[in-house]
C-alpha cells in the first residue's frame, strides 16, 4: 500500500486540508476554532492544538476565548515545533498564528499534504490595518477562509479593524479590552 492509499484508509476519503478563521479581534476567532475542534473529537478524530509560548495571556496550556471558553493547547517556541509534535493526529488547531514565525505556512502545507486537516485561527491584519505576520500567505494557500466580524463599539457596524487605545507603536502589544477595541471601517479611519 502506497502512502496516498495509506492516508485514505485512515481518513477516509477527507484528505488534509488547510482552513483560516481570521478577523479583528474580539470577532470569535477563538471561540471558531474551539467549536470545530470539539465537533472533531465528537467524530473521534484525534486532535492535538498549538498556540504560541508568547501569548499566555489567559492561560500556559490552554486557549480560553473572551467569553471563558477553553481548550487545552501546547504552547511552541517557533511553527517547526508543530511539525515536530504532530504525530499520529488527524486535526490539528493552531491559535493566534499572526504571532507565529514565516515557516508557519509551509508547515501548514506539509501537515496537509500528509493527511491532517489543519485550523488556523489569527488576526488577519494589525491594529494599522496592515497583513498581519503569516496569516497573508496561509490565507492563499488555504482551501477555506472564513472571515469573522465583530461589532464596532463607536457605531455598531460590522468591526474589520483592531483600534489600539494606547500609545504605543510596537507591532505586538499583548491586551485585551483596555488596549483595543473593534472598528468599522468608518469609525476605525476617524
Amino acid at each position: 500500500m502506497n502512502y496516498q492509499e495509506e492516508i485514505f484508509k485512515r481518513k477516509g476519503d477527507y484528505g488534509g486540508r488547510i482552513e483560516v478563521v481570521c478577523g479583528s479581534m474580539f470577532s470569535g476567532k477563538t471561540e471558531e476554532l474551539i467549536r470545530r475542534l470539539n465537533r472533531a473529537k465528537i467524530a473521534r478524530l484525534k486532535v492535538e492544538i498549538f498556540s504560541p509560548k508568547a501569548d499566555t495571556r489567559f492561560a500556559e496550556n490552554a486557549i480560553i476565548t473572551h467569553n471563558a471558553n477553553s481548550i487545552p493547547s501546547t504552547p511552541v517556541e517557533n511553527a517547526s515545533s508543530i511539525f515536530l509534535l504532530a504525530s499520529d493526529v488527524d486535526v490539528i488547531g493552531i491559535d493566534e498564528a499572526q504571532f507565529f514565525d514565516d515557516e508557519l505556512p509551509d508547515i501548514c502545507v506539509m501537515l496537509a499534504n500528509k493527511g491532517i486537516r489543519v485550523i488556523v485561527a489569527g488576526l488577519d491584519m494589525d491594529f494599522k490595518g496592515n497583513p498581519f505576520g503569516p496569516m497573508p500567505a496561509i490565507m492563499a494557500i488555504a482551501e477555506s477562509v472564513t472571515k469573522l466580524q465583530a461589532v464596532c463599539v463607536v457605531c455598531g457596524n460590522p468591526a474589520l479593524y483592531s483600534y489600539r487605545l494606547v500609545d504605543d507603536e510596537s507591532k505586538i502589544l499583548l491586551g485585551e479590552k483596555e488596549s483595543y477595541e473593534p472598528r468599522c471601517r468608518v469609525c476605525y479611519h476617524n
